[in-house]
């Protein structure tokens, strides 16, 4: 097993690609700590998992207390902490006009200032056990879609603080920090804001191309396969990475072509 005997945070795991991660890490032989905010779903993925593979924490990562007792939870319940995956993202709509002071600082705390804090306390862990830590960023840290302002600047900061730590931490600590971008996957959040956006309620079954060339979504699962690879000691002394998963290139995508006008054979 890939993971056997590591004890892994992963933060917003109790739906979408951090559940699916949680699932995957266990199956390789980790102990994972649950997190989120819905004390029912935990529950249930901890039944799932098993008491002897997983524990939960819940807690708001917007209070300045939460990475200490994620940290003190894990500790208690499995004696050491191997790896981070900060997942757990605040994703929500704005543009020029409707992100005001207050709302900028609110999805920076969450998405990029809480990561940074829960790394600093489980350092002494991370230390010990030359840990690694993978953040979960979004195709979005490049530039980001026109109605998604905040949360793109709180995305692309991450990504500077993953090169910024990935250099810093491992040289000084042995602690490799990495990154990866997931694009468009189907999670269950993600299914019903796009149907709150006024799409249908199986809108995923129908996509453009332009945006599916596979004709389907990326799954929770995908990504959490390539999440173990960062998670474990195959990735060697890679550090200060940063991968995008996606169907087609971020930066020098060839346009989409006109097939009506390529001469048949």
């Amino acid at each position: 097993m890939r993971l056997n005997n590591k004890v892994i945070i992963v933060t917003g795991s109790t739906t979408g690609i951090g559940k699916g991660i949680a699932r995957r890490c266990v199956a390789e032989g980790a102990r994972v700590l649950i997190h989120g905010l819905e004390s029912a779903w935990a529950d249930a993925l901890l039944l799932e998992l098993g008491e002897e593979s997983a524990a939960v924490c819940i807690c708001d990562l917007a209070e300045e207390a939460s990475p200490r007792l994620l940290v003190s939870t894990a500790l208690s319940r499995f004696g050491r902490i191997d790896g981070i995956v900060n997942n757990a993202a605040k994703v929500a709509s704005s543009d020029i006009h409707s992100t005001d002071l207050a709302y900028l600082q609110g999805m920076l705390n969450i998405n990029t200032a809480a990561p940074l804090m829960l790394i600093r306390a489980a350092l002494p862990e991370l230390t010990k056990n030359k840990g690694a830590v993978l953040n979960i960023g979004s195709v979005n840290s490049y530039s980001g879609e026109p109605n998604l302002l905040a949360y793109s600047m709180s995305k692309g900061a991450l990504m500077t603080m993953t090169r910024n730590l990935g250099d810093a931490l491992f040289r000084t600590y042995g602690i490799r920090v990495n990154q990866v971008n997931p694009g468009w996957v189907l999670t269950e959040n993600e299914a019903d804001r796009k149907r709150k956006h006024g799409l249908a309620e199986d809108w995923y079954r129908d996509l453009p191309d332009v945006y599916a060339p596979a004709g389907r979504l990326l799954t929770p699962d995908e990504i959490a396969a390539a999440v173990i690879y960062w998670l474990s000691d195959e990735s060697g002394p890679v550090s200060g990475q940063v991968i995008d998963l996606e169907q087609y290139p971020i930066i020098g995508r060839n346009p989409p072509k006109d097939t009506s006008t390529i001469p048949k054979k």
